[in-house]
């Protein structure tokens, strides 16, 4: 069994390994290439700008991380193809079908980014132009490989022209339509070529020789080589969707402990099935169980008073009993509290978020369910889901609310900041008040929320445009506090300016906080958003071309909270992957709509 799973840059370890073997493949399978092509691989994919293609890397793996194959796409964007630079699999594994399974991909993606074609170079299958009888037979392969998918190389043109006097075996320029019925045409063939030779082979062209080369493209429509290998009937042209590999679904085996039964109380165990029964029929995802981990990572987050506080207190409370705060004495920190019924308005923002027997094994378990999704994208996952209650983007540093107590998608943002550059967008109802006051000094994970106004919605005292973030970490928090009517149209404008910012922040990893409260008729919100906008929502988001893990939190309607879930996670995944973003500079960002 393998897998073909796309690399988002070379920053996270498993992905830093599967650079290393492309690198090591790259060597042994073409040993005159230049050096350059292995050596800037990651390079490629941190930067984009730097040839002036967006390069995408699929790699074949099996279950233990070792490459079998992979393929490595350029897309020009401006002139509308793709150019397939290497599609290589290990030689003692060639036959087995991962050449055909990466190339398969390589046609969905070129075809979902509205590419006009594929293009890319094969070496002659004939002997006047290869007189190496062992390359010919190689070259033949390759060339059978791709005439199958109704690729073919172009002919009437000087693109197989030699460097230098003297050379031999100059490639073929080969297209796959992708299906399409349309021509050819010369002058975007002319451009392609140029693009082609200047971009990849620009240090080696002697003078002249680009434009020698364009120019012969000279049939309108563009000519191709007569079927060799194939009959007409036997081709198969038609480009196969590969499945997604399933988004790991990380899920609260010990939410339901956590049910307080008072009434008007939304934040019910009621919730996560109503979930799964829209997720679990759709094939999208796959169950991994929870891990434990240990405090410590809750401690980096939170007050280690306020975690042993918790901790206690929940553990002295008496069974089917809720202590609720009714005193906020001030948070004196030289002076707090000594009965642990007042500590809880020490710690708490509100009245209606109580403590009792099991809110801190619930809480905790939650924790270990965003650590584990997180763990599943530093393995290379391009999207993992934490299914949690209770929800955690209320819970500050030192204090719970909001039906939170410990803060699920900040303790899996900041562990993920171990390994690379981090974004937290958090999208729920409410202003993510605990994730800001968390990050707030911090320059390392930048930290955005789209919520209603502060001035209607809880948690009513922050989450206003002008908290930037103080010291070190001004200028990396960004809120969009938005009015209390809002359809989908009007949100996704603020979308729009909220996914700007943190493509020009440029990170490796994003962390969504999903709230599923901006739904239409959900009991805590005043919004109008139904599936189709749940679904939009997920596809601008996926365009940052990011790896993603995605915390639970709000969304209390449960008639609808599953279909709107699901077809949040139907746009994430969904093709295609969008132009890359200038890195961060801080900037004023109006949230007028």
């Amino acid at each position: 069994m393998f897998r073909i799973r796309r690399i988002h840059g070379d920053v996270l370890p498993s992905n830093k390994e599967a650079v290393r073997q492309v690198q090591e493949m790259l060597r042994g399978s073409f040993p005159g290439a230049p050096a350059a092509d292995s050596e800037h691989v990651g390079e490629s994919l941190r930067n984009p700008f730097k040839k002036r293609f967006r390069t995408i890397l699929f790699v074949a793996e099996n279950a233990s991380g070792k490459v079998l194959g992979f393929a490595l796409v350029h897309h020009a964007p401006a002139i509308g193809f793709c150019y397939l630079d290497y599609l290589v699999t290990a030689q003692e594994l060639r036959g087995g079908g991962y050449g055909g399974a990466l190339y398969e991909r390589v046609r969905e993606v070129a075809k979902a980014l509205n590419a006009k074609g594929i293009f890319f170079e094969c070496l002659p299958d004939d002997p006047a132009l290869c007189p190496d009888p062992n390359l010919l037979k190689r070259n033949a392969a390759r060339l059978r490989f791709y005439e199958r998918c109704g690729a073919r190389p172009i002919v009437n043109t000087r693109y197989e022209t030699p460097f230098h006097a003297g050379g031999t075996c100059y490639p073929h320029l080969v297209f796959d339509s992708l299906e399409s019925d349309e021509p050819l045409r010369a002058d975007f063939a002319r451009k392609v070529a140029r693009a082609i030779l200047e971009r990849k082979y620009g240090d080696r062209c002697p003078p002249g020789y680009v434009d020698k080369v364009a120019a012969s493209f000279r049939d309108d429509p563009v000519q191709f080589r007569p079927l060799r290998y194939h009959k007409p009937s036997s081709l198969r042209v038609q480009v196969t969707p590969v499945p997604e590999e399933p988004i790991p679904l990380v899920v609260n085996d010990r939410h339901a402990i956590h049910h307080v039964h008072d009434r008007g109380y939304v934040e019910a165990p009621v919730r996560i099935p109503s979930i799964l029964a829209a997720l679990e029929p759709s094939g999208l995802f796959r169950r991994v169980e929870p891990r434990e981990y240990p405090e410590k990572h809750i401690k980096a987050v939170h007050d280690p008073d306020f975690v042993n506080y918790l901790r206690r207190a929940c553990a002295l409370m008496p069974e089917k009993k809720s202590l609720y705060p009714y005193v906020f004495p001030l948070r004196n920190k030289m002076r707090p509290p000594q009965d642990l019924s007042v500590l809880a308005g020490y710690y708490c923002i509100d009245t209606f978020t109580p403590l009792n027997g099991n809110a801190f094994l619930a809480a905790k378990r939650a924790v270990d369910c965003a650590l584990t999704a997180a763990e599943q994208v530093l393995a290379g996952r391009r999207v993992a889901y934490a299914l949690v209650r209770p929800p955690g983007h209320h819970a500050e540093r030192r204090s719970f609310g909001g039906f939170c107590y410990f803060n699920n998608a900040a303790i899996a943002a900041n562990y993920l900041s171990q390994f690379a550059r981090v974004a937290v967008l958090d999208v729920d109802y409410h202003h993510g008040n605990g994730t800001q006051d968390i990050f707030y000094e911090r320059p390392d994970v930048l930290t955005v929320s789209i919520h209603g106004h502060p001035r209607f919605a809880y948690p009513y005292f922050t989450g206003f445009e002008d908290e930037r973030g103080v010291g070190a970490g001004l200028g990396f928090n960004f809120n969009f506090p938005l009015p209390e009517q809002r359809d989908g149209e009007q949100y996704r404008r603020a979308l729009a300016r909220a996914l700007h910012v943190i493509g020009e922040f440029d990170p490796d990893l994003l962390v969504v906080a999903l709230g599923l409260d901006p739904a239409r008729l959900d009991p805590t919100g005043s919004w109008s958003l139904v599936a189709k906008d749940f679904e939009a929502n997920g596809r601008m988001i996926a365009a940052l071309d990011v790896p993603i893990l995605v915390v639970q939190e709000g969304g209390y309607r449960t008639r609808t909270v599953g279909v709107n879930c699901l077809s949040f996670f139907q746009g994430l995944v969904a093709e295609p992957v969008a132009q890359p973003v200038p890195r961060y500079r801080p900037a004023s960002t109006s949230t007028q709509s």
